[in-house]
């Protein structure tokens, strides 16, 4: 109003000129301009981050007004690491800018949403039942199950209220306890560290249950297969700030800029040092702009780039090509820190043009000789190797070293120190029988499969022939007690890669490559035909890698990412770039070695969660099942699963032993505790318990005898009978039919029973040709009976769901953040108030819990239930066969919990405490047992 008063006296106003007329001073009145300035005058700044899977972990300030958050920056207060670090701000992108977007659009999630059709089931059935036997009465009935499963991903969501969503999810889980088991429970939610209590609010409830935590690092394709495959770990990686510590980084597959945003500033820096970088990607990406050097395979044959690459630093840096002596920094790595001196057996192998010929066999044991070695523990773990006068020695390192009584003769021995675990002494390894003043005279012509000239309409190839027969140096030693002495024809781990490679050296007849443009396998001539990549180009980037690796003993770094994984053939790209850097010496030091996309998600106060999160401060062991087998069997992918175990099978391995399809294989990995299994048994584990007692039986005894005699059996070889279906699912923090969901349209057919896109039918018994796993003639659709999605948005996921959950944002809840790419640990603070009728996770499922708690009466108490648990990663149970893996189903060994099956344990727990358990700690040994070393130990009343 003043300012329209203003204007009509303009003209009447007093003015004053100033600057020689050039400015004109007035009495206008400009305090209108306050609600621009106010604009920026926020009532409170909240430190904040956000919880999505992207591993950033970036601290934002949260400007709230007037109790709305009305825009977000980044925190500029990080200290700093190192004093010759760079800051690890700023840390963010356009996209964490613009999160605050989400509290306030349209597709919020307000209040609690239920499918139309089952909420007016059960509220028919709760008119004249309790709720339990309300769920009974809908899901008992085919046709008011299947009219609600059919509409899903429909619409028709009508609001709930809280108390009615809660009672009817706690009534479907005592149901089905009680019904089919707590394994038939199931919950997916990834990477904790993204927002640890949220995480933990619902894995802590489906493990107080007894219900089944899924795993996601897998299931995203995250997991390079290629890490536990070579180190028995699950990519233990550098943070980003690592990067600046390289002084050679090749960007394999990962465009650091646009996937990396936070840390991209690290790969950008390091340059100014003088760091050469290197981009090996199909596309001109962002990553292909900041580098000195740009390599463009065609997509999926990289592995055949590093092959190449490994071809060069051998040849040059062990074998004294180009005129260069070997590398003592890189001789002196191999035999100290990789298995290449290690002795490997062989044995004899028949082609199918009758030649025969020696294959690798298996690594010599300390078990294989006369005495075992003076090994009284685990001697059939223990590897061996030549001292530099060819005697056969036991070096430190071994995974036979890793487990045992205590004060036992071996231990402290785990390490990679170069010496002899039997006096001690200091030793020095063989990498070659023809090293030393005795070298070997023999050698023997060795089969290597081929995989290379297989034809492809999408890709291109190099035939060579499916076996490459090459010439490697052996030696034949001694074994066996004595009355049984035997001898062996073995040779080294570095002698036989070096033949693998083609490296010439000079032996009687090898296959081996003349120079790098012999179109032998694995030359960079070779790659050429199969890459596009000019040979010259990856001669120059592997002998630059090399030099540099030789001069700073080990900084040469590769930035591996999603682009090389996802892939199915990705552990041979993964692998293929790990011997490049243990060849160059790379692995384990600062600043080299691979830096990949993402890592184990570190956990920093991992001790303290891990009981909240899984429970055990209240029952042990907890039930958790890789997502990538059990979606696979559950979503039916097995039973239209084309590709054949002949077609992935090595030509050297015997086919008559490796028959059946993919779905054969995930079996016998279940039963023999390879894997996770879920749900575990057909019959419902708490009856299993019940079963035994009535025999006079163990637990364990009954179960073992009754999977033996076929009385019980395993859910994994029947995933379609009723009795074996997975029945509730909790997703949070999670899109998972939307974004992660492989193959989408077989979840939604089968797991969901729903309008899908599956085009055809299945094999069919014959076609598909599954040996351990029962075919039923028509495929379940439709095995869940209850998904509950929390979310704070309407996602795919939710809108395929029959309960919608309102949850809180990451700015309406506190938390913790921590990721593997820094060391700091991010506080998610609340900011504002959880908006409409949202509640954060760990609120939800305190609700469930306690209505849970409500509705046992009557129908759970205090139960036994046997649970299986795989043999563990970092257990003695990963020492399980040390030779021939032997199936007890097959008759080939007795079913021992443990060593050859599951881990078996019959725990108890008081169902009807659960929303005490929910939030109040009390120690495993007051709840009536404690854990050992993979075991579960009850204490008896």
């Amino acid at each position: 109003m003043s300012h329209f008063l203003d204007r009509l006296s303009h003209f009447s106003s007093p003015r004053e000129s100033f600057s020689g007329d050039h400015g004109v001073t007035t009495a206008e009145d400009r305090t209108w301009e306050d609600a621009y300035r106010n604009r920026w005058a926020h009532d409170k700044i909240v430190r904040s981050t956000h919880g999505v899977n992207c591993t950033g972990s970036c601290s934002w300030k949260i400007y709230v007004k007037g109790g709305i958050v009305t825009w977000e920056t980044q925190q500029t207060d990080y200290p700093r690491t190192r004093w010759d670090m760079p800051n690890h701000e700023p840390r963010g992108c356009s996209r964490g800018a613009s999160y605050s977007w989400y509290l306030y659009s349209a597709n919020r999630v307000k209040y609690p949403m239920v499918r139309a059709r089952l909420l007016k089931h059960w509220r028919e059935a709760r008119l004249t039942l309790a709720p339990v036997e309300a769920w009974a009465a809908v899901v008992q009935d085919d046709a008011k199950r299947r009219d609600y499963q059919s509409v899903r991903g429909l619409g028709g969501f009508v609001r709930s209220t809280w108390d009615e969503v809660n009672e009817i999810i706690a009534a479907s889980n005592v149901y089905t306890i009680k019904k089919h088991g707590a394994d038939r429970i199931i919950g997916f939610s990834p990477i904790p560290a993204m927002s640890m209590v949220s995480y933990a609010s619902g894995s802590r409830y489906l493990s107080l249950i007894g219900g089944v935590n899924l795993s996601f690092y897998d299931w995203y394709c995250d997991l390079p297969p290629s890490s536990p495959q070579v180190w028995g770990e699950q990519t233990d990686v550098p943070e980003s700030a690592d990067w600046y510590n390289s002084s050679f980084i090749i960007a394999w597959g990962s465009n650091v800029p646009q996937t990396r945003t936070p840390d991209a500033h690290f790969f950008t820096e390091v340059r100014y040092k003088g760091t050469k970088t290197v981009a090996i990607t199909p596309d001109y990406s962002e990553v292909a702009k900041l580098s000195d050097l740009w390599l463009h395979p065609k997509q999926g044959t990289d592995a055949a780039v590093a092959m190449a690459m490994g071809h060069v630093i051998l040849k040059d840096f062990y074998f004294g090509g180009n005129g260069r002596p070997r590398s003592a920094y890189f001789d002196d790595y191999a035999r100290r820190y990789t298995d290449l001196p290690m002795l490997v057996m062989l044995k004899e192998h028949q082609l199918e043009n009758g030649e025969t010929i020696m294959v690798p066999d298996r690594y010599v044991r300390a078990s294989d000789f006369n005495g075992k070695l003076g090994q009284a523990n685990n001697p059939e773990w223990k590897t061996v190797a030549f001292d530099a006068l060819g005697k056969v020695v036991l070096p430190h390192g071994a995974i036979g070293f890793r487990w045992g009584p205590d004060g036992r003769a071996d231990a402290g021995q785990w390490n990679l120190e170069a010496k002899e675990a039997r006096q001690g002494d200091e030793v020095t390894l063989k990498l070659s029988v023809l090293e030393g003043d005795d070298p070997s005279q023999d050698s023997a012509k060795v089969g290597f499969p081929y995989f290379g000239g297989i034809h492809h309409e999408h890709f291109p190839n190099n035939e060579q022939g499916d076996v490459l027969v090459r010439t490697v140096p052996v030696q034949r030693i001694s074994l066996g007690k004595a009355g049984e002495e035997r001898s062996a024809l073995v040779a080294t781990v570095f002698d036989l890669q070096a033949a693998q490679y083609g490296i010439p050296r000079g032996l009687a007849g090898e296959l081996a490559a003349a120079d790098f443009d012999d179109n032998t396998p694995y030359t960079p001539a070779w790659q050429e035909q199969i890459t596009g990549v000019p040979r010259d180009q990856v001669i120059t980037v592997a002998r630059q890698f090399a030099e540099n690796a030789e001069k700073t003993e080990g900084r040469s770094m590769v930035i591996i990412g999603a682009g090389m994984n996802h892939w199915y053939h990705s552990d041979m790209n993964y692998r293929s770039v790990i011997n490049m850097l243990m060849m160059c010496g790379c692995i384990g030091k600062s600043g080299g070695g691979w830096a990949h996309y993402v890592g184990q998600e570190k956990l920093r106060p991992q001790t303290g969660w891990t009981p909240l999160a899984f429970a055990l401060d209240w029952i042990r062991p907890p039930r958790q099942m890789n997502s990538t087998s059990f979606f696979y069997a559950h979503t039916n992918q097995w039973r239209y699963e084309k590709l054949g175990v002949d077609e992935v099978l090595s030509p050297l391995a015997d086919k008559k032993l490796y028959g059946g399809s993919m779905i054969d294989y995930n079996v016998r990995a279940e039963r023999m505790g390879w894997l996770p299994s879920a749900p575990q048994l057909q019959t419902n584990p708490m009856q299993v318990v019940k079963d035994a007692q009535a025999q006079g039986l163990d637990a364990k005894d009954y179960v073992v005898k009754s999977l033996k005699d076929g009385s019980l059996k395993l859910s994994c070889e029947d995933p379609d009978h009723p009795a074996n279906w997975p029945r509730n699912m909790f997703v949070w923090r999670s899109n998972i039919i939307g974004s992660s969901g492989k193959g989408h349209e077989y979840f939604l057919k089968h797991l969901l029973g729903t309008s899908n896109g599956v085009q055809g039918k299945d094999l069919g018994a014959e076609e598909g040709k599954p040996e351990e796993v029962v075919w039923h003639d028509k495929a379940p659709e439709g095995k869940l009976d209850l998904l509950v999605t929390l979310d704070f948005r309407m996602s795919t996921t939710c809108l395929y769901s029959d309960i919608v959950l309102p949850t809180a944002t990451w700015y309406e809840k506190n938390d913790l953040n921590t990721s593997d790419m820094h060391p700091f640990i991010h506080p998610l603070s609340t900011a504002v108030d959880p908006v409409w009728q949202s509640k954060s996770d760990w609120e939800i499922y305190k609700g469930f819990a306690k209505k849970f708690s409500e509705l046992c009466d009557g129908h759970l108490g205090v139960e036994r239930e046997m649970v299986l648990t795989p043999l563990m990663h970092d257990s003695p149970g990963e020492l399980a066969q040390p030779f021939e893996v032997k199936d007890w189903k097959r008759g080939e060994c007795e079913l021992i919990p443990g060593k050859t099956a599951p881990q078996m344990a019959g725990g108890r727990t008081r169902l009807s405490q659960r929303l005490q358990a929910f939030y109040g700690g009390r120690s495993a040994a007051e709840q009536g047992g404690q854990w050992r070393q993979g075991h579960f130990v009850e204490h008896r009343d």
